[in-house]
């Protein structure tokens, strides 16, 4: 017998296929969806779409096995079939009929290969989403709504709720119409899981030095030190900013400062020039890293550092072994910087104080990324170029290739 609690227990009567499970990461989810399934679509096959981390890890093996239910059908009830794959591979299952899809930390937005699989998928299998973030804008639900048979296609969509900014280079949505229709659509495909959380999450903004002679030659005189070029666009001159920052000595020793209190560290990073700086605490402690690179276990020592960069590993993984963790460098995505804290924040944890370190300098892209993030968005180059013109009108027409 699997034992859920309340929150995840009142979930299941609303769900149905076609639905998001909305919950914060480390509600129990998947342990949620499975139990639906045992009472409302068992005993049809069982397809889990995940991240190739998760699917790695044989987390999805261990939950569904509490339900009796084994990736070899002769073990399983009636014969039940589950196959567990990443999202790279999700075409492979297009021609599946009579399923039940299970995809997990979901990828369908926007208009690419993986939400083309979805659709063909959703049109002859029921399924439901799982999903910590479900959309930061309206035009996210488009594959969604689609699916569910609100709109014939993005096209209908866009023509019926969507406003584009007149004078832009680019399409850049100023606003959207009809937006109590798209807030009924939501709340029928969304089933929200919300609970009472036993930890409290402390997020401090810790204070880190910068270079500044060498970062005023980069914004202000457009040269780029480590080529020994002028920026071909603004993106190179953005990264190299980063670059900038995030490569002083002052963010290691931040690092060593905080493995005195926190002795099991795990650090988000963005660059393999910010590793390659982090790769000198080996000879100080275990160090074990998920990346593009390597694909490491934590470390199973007394003091450990767990190098993660945020594409490789924001999400799909979790951890009870440690109370902190650090942000080396920002992310532009508030959406990976949420999931990353959620690694820490489970259901499991044995720990009610969790801490989360932020490492900032006062630099005006670490300024600025940082707002972002406090006021839960996206940061965009383009975008603050835009809402900051005295930055310089040559790097908007210029640099941006215009």
């Amino acid at each position: 017998m699997v034992e859920l609690f309340p929150h995840q227990k009142e979930a299941i009567p609303k769900l149905s296929s076609g639905k998001i499970l909305w919950g914060g990461v480390g509600t129990g989810k998947s342990l949620t969806v499975l139990a639906y399934y045992m009472e409302k679509e068992f005993p049809a096959d069982i397809y889990v779409i995940t991240t190739a981390k998760k699917r790695d890890s044989l987390e999805w093996e261990g939950e569904a096995a509490k339900f009796g239910i084994s990736t070899d059908p002769r073990f399983s009830p009636q014969g039940v079939k589950i196959v567990i794959d990443s999202w790279n591979n999700v075409s492979k299952y297009e021609d599946v009929e009579d399923a039940f899809f299970i995809f997990d930390e979901q990828r369908v937005t926007g208009n690419g290969a993986w939400v083309k699989s979805f659709k063909k998928i959703a049109k002859y299998n029921r399924w439901v989403l799982l999903s910590a973030t479900p959309g930061d804008t309206w035009m996210d639900y488009i594959p969604v709504f689609v699916a569910n048979g609100f709109y014939k296609n993005s096209t209908e969509f866009k023509r019926e709720h969507v406003v584009y900014a007149p004078y832009s280079r680019y399409p850049k949505v100023m606003r959207y119409t009809g937006t109590a229709t798209l807030e009924k659509y939501r709340n029928i495909v969304l089933v929200e899981m919300p609970f009472v959380k036993h930890t409290e999450r402390h997020l401090r903004y810790l204070h880190v030095d910068h270079d500044k002679q060498l970062f005023k030659k980069v914004y202000l005189e457009r040269w780029n030190p480590y080529t020994n070029q002028p920026h071909a666009n603004a993106a190179e001159m953005f990264y190299t900013m980063r670059r900038c920052v995030n490569s002083d000595p002052s963010r290691i020793e931040q690092i060593r400062e905080l493995l005195k209190t926190h002795p099991k560290l795990i650090v988000f990073y963005n660059f393999d020039y910010e590793l390659d700086m982090l790769r000198e605490l080996c000879d100080e402690v275990e160090v074990a890293e998920w990346n593009g690179h390597r694909k490491q276990p934590i470390p199973n020592a007394k003091s450990w550092v767990f190098l993660v960069q945020y594409q490789s590993g924001a999400e799909g993984w979790n951890c009870i072994e440690t109370d902190a963790m650090v942000f080396y460098s920002l992310t532009y995505s508030y959406k990976n910087f949420e999931q990353a804290q959620g690694r820490i924040d489970r259901l499991n944890t044995p720990f009610k104080d969790l801490y989360y370190y932020v490492l900032v300098s006062n630099s005006i892209i670490d300024r600025a990324v940082r707002d972002a993030l406090k006021d839960k968005k996206l940061f965009n180059e383009r975008t603050w170029l835009e809402e900051n013109p005295e930055f310089g009108i040559d790097l908007l027409n210029g640099l941006m290739g215009v």
